[in-house]
């Protein structure tokens, strides 16, 4: 076990050793300000450190407001309605901008956009550029490779969806034995959680149809690799840490903290859980595999790709715009920024200046691909809806708890996307 690598503290003197001059440069009344609505709930004290540090050298007011998991698109919509609206915001891919599409300052000449690595970190409308990637992000299945040693496995006794259930089956056969509550922390429905699983898991299914069909977007998903879905989250809910009756109460706070507390070996999120994990675990304690999904396990590498996207409100002043611009630039190109992003977050930001992360999760990533692995793209930018996530998230907890049936998971997913794509267009 150690102490988390960069504390808040540390971080301040970080920055505070990076900035010159020394004594802030004030500045004017017409330097405008930046309201920043966060994603991230898991970044907040990095983004209000970071915030706070460049309000000390510019003068200039950042205020950062986290909406709470799962609520960000409701919040976003409260906010924007407001007189003072926010300022920098963000969208989840193309589907997202359609929302917020009329809100976008066209990014295509300012200086945060000449500084990305490739364009294809970019949502577009037309030719503007409504919005810039800032992070790119992995998840799968993060494991507590103690207790999985303990248990007398190691990580080259899983290599695909067949050999995650035989090892976790008998870690669940044997969590009495082993001192943990189950192979899996609890596959929570609650709306903190859920998003991994009508979300992040309903990516692998998507991601292998639009493979094999050759396709990047479909009116009409046909489902083909549901059942391969259905095996995934029959394991996560029957190998638990908790009955799956009680799944529909279960946070994201609940699984962090059964996997923090080393009750339970796997544990489906992603790199962005770098940060607080670290806090209780060394890095060679912890892994990420794959969610082996038994179509192509050989060549399955992480879940790898981007949903966050900073866009600017046009609609702001525009000295708040120019300070808004300033601002995102300055995360991406200055040596507080970049070092507080890839160090605090965790973040691997597609920048030309980026700093090297120091997460165990991005550096594994990295190993995969670098071995041939493919990683799995981030389709789920593509679902037709948040009412088309809602719909399934009740589904799964219906069938969880048994008061559903997989035919109504099925319906959700296949009929309901026909529906929605058809409501968007």
């Amino acid at each position: 076990m150690k102490m988390r690598k960069l504390t808040a503290m540390g971080l301040a003197a970080v920055m505070a050793a990076s900035m010159v001059p020394a004594i802030p440069v004030m500045a004017d009344d017409a330097a405008g300000k930046v309201y920043y609505l966060n994603f991230k709930p898991e970044q907040d004290e990095a983004w209000q450190n970071l915030s706070k540090a460049y309000t000390e050298e510019t003068g200039v007011e950042v205020t950062v407001v986290t909406a709470a998991s799962g609520q960000y698109e409701t919040t976003l919509q409260s906010e924007m309605a407001k007189s003072d609206a926010p300022t920098l915001f963000q969208v989840n891919g193309p589907v997202g901008l359609k929302n917020w599409k009329d809100y976008c300052y066209d990014l295509k000449d300012s200086d945060i956009y000449s500084q990305l690595t490739s364009d294809s970190f970019t949502v577009k409308d037309g030719d503007a550029v409504d919005g810039i990637a800032y992070v790119i992000e992995s998840y799968g299945l993060i494991v507590n490779k103690t207790l999985l040693e303990k248990a007398g496995y190691s990580l080259d006794d899983i290599k695909s969806f067949d050999q995650l259930k035989t090892v976790a089956d008998d870690i669940q056969a044997r969590k009495d034995e082993l001192g943990i509550k189950g192979a899996f922390t609890s596959a929570g429905m609650d709306g903190s959680s859920d998003w991994r699983f009508k979300t992040h898991l309903a990516n692998l299914p998507i991601y292998y149809e639009y493979k094999a069909d050759g396709v990047e977007d479909t009116d009409a998903i046909k489902g083909t690799y549901l059942d391969n879905y259905k095996n995934v989250f029959d394991l996560y809910i029957t190998d638990s840490t908790c009955d799956p009756a009680e799944l529909s109460a279960k946070t994201a706070d609940d699984s962090r903290n059964e996997f923090v507390n080393s009750e339970a070996v796997f544990y489906q999120n992603g790199s962005w859980e770098y940060g607080e994990l670290s806090k209780t675990f060394a890095d060679d304690e912890l892994a990420m595999i794959p969610i082996y999904f038994g179509v192509d396990d050989e060549n399955e590498g992480l879940a790898t790709g981007t949903e966050n996207f900073w866009c600017v409100n046009k609609n702001a002043a525009e000295e708040d715009i120019q300070a808004t611009l300033d601002f995102i630039n300055w995360c991406v190109t200055s040596e507080a920024g970049t070092k507080a992003m890839a160090e605090d977050m965790g973040f691997t930001i597609p920048f030309k200046t980026a700093q090297a992360s120091s997460n165990i999760f991005v550096t594994q990533d990295a190993e995969y691909t670098a071995a041939g692995l493919i990683p799995v793209s981030w389709n789920f930018t593509t679902m037709p809806s948040e009412e088309w996530k809602n719909a399934l998230g009740t589904a799964l907890t219906g069938y969880a708890a048994g008061t559903g049936d997989w035919d109504a998971v099925v319906s959700a997913f296949v009929d309901n996307w026909a529906t929605e794509k058809a409501l968007s267009e």
